[in-house]
């Protein structure tokens, strides 16, 4: 059974994070269809690019990710949504799920762990990884 090839979006402040998670995500066959370096910034990209999943950092400028998978959950309920974050504390995967993330990837990402997630948000409705 061929995989199906998503589009994906990354969202991180830092740029080798983007690279490097971009990296990943093209080295699984998938594509890159936009980035955003803030919470904001993904917010009004994801109308324009509609991804099938986002990856998205925490800790940025402006708007958290926190918040910016909130508003972009409310806006579009079908988003799939891969908090990738360095913070391992119970209460932040709480609130990244709350918020409506589908998943949550500890950084540094594994490469086996993001391909996953990925499969897994494309089938289940919500499930929290266990990194």
């Amino acid at each position: 059974m061929e995989r199906e090839r998503l589009n994906v979006m990354v969202v991180d402040d830092s740029s080798v994070v983007v690279r490097l998670i971009s990296t990943s995500v093209t080295g699984l066959g998938h594509k890159v269809v936009r980035t955003a370096t803030t919470g904001a910034e993904a917010v009004s990209a994801y109308g324009a690019c509609k991804p099938d999943v986002v990856i998205m950092d925490i800790t940025m400028p402006e708007m958290d990710g926190i918040e910016a998978t909130e508003k972009i959950v409310a806006k579009y309920p079908d988003a799939r949504i891969i908090v990738a974050t360095s913070h391992a504390e119970k209460s932040v995967i709480l609130r990244a799920r709350s918020a409506g993330a589908k998943s949550y990837l500890l950084k540094p990402i594994d490469p086996e762990k993001l391909r996953a997630a990925l499969e897994i948000v494309m089938r289940a409705d919500l499930h929290i990884l266990n990194t």
